[in-house]
């Protein structure tokens, strides 16, 4: 079985994205915020079909791991309950997606996160989507600001209620930021990279996994610049007089393979622990052409992976068996169907 991880739903129908224009629009003119709108089945099967089904069953994976677009949740626009409410509308939206391919897909949430609010008040919603919608995990942004760095630290104590509440419900988080407002960092280009590479230097700098033991964090993007800088992170570690990085933060932090060429995906595993590796494409996501010098498109990770001198174990192990250890409840939910 090969198990995406990392899946957005960036072909999501055009009235959401009109509500969404109307909400700001509300928001920002004083006004009450308008209603939700009516999707039908045939409007997201049709959106589903054409794209990512069609792409997951093309190139030989079998389900994703899909959540809302990374790059729509937009924390810094808007209020509380303006985040809230979108929030809830898109994560509704990845469970009818689920409900109506339920072989295919599984859910994962974005967040109610607004700059300066406490991360606590992103709970309940955490809570609705794992106990009430059979979601298996969620996107934490470390930037709600949008590219401003207000928040503190992920070691910080105000994040614990957050992550007390992801031991009790057995559920991890990709570490994802969304879209950016400051012009020094292009979205996908810079601020992804960064906050990839900065999450792990703070989970690095801080003692987080030892107060919490049990929490899982994935980091997207094959871990941004830390596999390609393994040797000045493990320097760091040692300036810095905390334990190798193998006990003090890879027993907690895995990498996916959403790295867009083949020299990349080589250096990802000969770094990284095959442990701490599970298979993402990120389709039709950040980059979506064709690479002129292999006619094949970028986001087509599972053939740089194919390429790999690995064993059938050590290939079921990155496809699929990292992915149901890091996600227990997707486990269970793959369990209850057969596989």
């Amino acid at each position: 079985m090969i198990i995406d991880c990392h899946g957005h739903y960036t072909t999501a129908p055009e009235p959401l994205q009109l509500f969404r224009d109307a909400q700001l629009a509300a928001f920002k003119a004083g006004k009450a915020l308008p209603e939700v709108p009516h999707i039908s089945d045939e409007q997201i099967q049709e959106s589903i079909e054409k794209n990512q089904l069609r792409l997951l069953i093309e190139r030989g994976s079998d389900m994703t791991i899909f959540s809302p677009r990374a790059s729509a949740m937009a924390h810094h626009l808007g209020d509380e309950a303006v985040s809230k409410q979108w929030t809830s509308a898109c994560n509704d939206l990845i469970k009818r997606v689920v409900d109506l391919y339920p072989k295919q897909f599984i859910g994962v949430c974005q967040l109610p996160q607004s700059p300066g609010v406490p991360i606590k008040n992103s709970v309940d919603e955490l809570e609705r989507c794992v106990n009430e919608l059979g979601f298996v995990g969620c996107n934490l942004n470390p930037d709600p600001s949008g590219g401003h760095w207000t928040s503190k630290p992920l070691t910080d104590e105000s994040w614990y209620p957050f992550y007390e509440k992801m031991v009790e419900l057995d559920v991890p988080a990709m570490i994802h930021v969304s879209g950016s407002c400051n012009a020094n960092f292009h979205a996908t280009g810079a601020h992804y990279m960064n906050a990839d590479t900065t999450a792990f230097m703070q989970f690095l700098q801080g003692n987080l996994f030892k107060e919490f033991p049990d929490l899982r964090f994935i980091i997207p993007h094959g871990g941004g610049a830390v596999p390609y800088h393994w040797g000045r992170y493990r320097g760091l570690a040692d300036m810095l007089e905390q334990p190798p990085l193998r006990e003090h933060v890879m027993k907690n932090v895995y990498f996916d393979t959403c790295v867009y060429h083949q020299p990349g995906i080589d250096l990802l595993f000969d770094v990284i622990d095959l442990d701490n590796i599970l298979f993402g494409s990120e389709m039709i996501g950040a980059v979506r052409g064709i690479d002129p010098e292999t006619g094949y498109y970028f986001d087509d990770t599972k053939r740089y992976v194919d390429a790999l001198d690995l064993t059938e174990k050590q290939r079921t192990q990155v496809y699929s068996g990292n992915a149901r250890r890091v996600y227990p409840r997707l486990d269970a939910k793959l369990k209850s169907m057969g596989l």
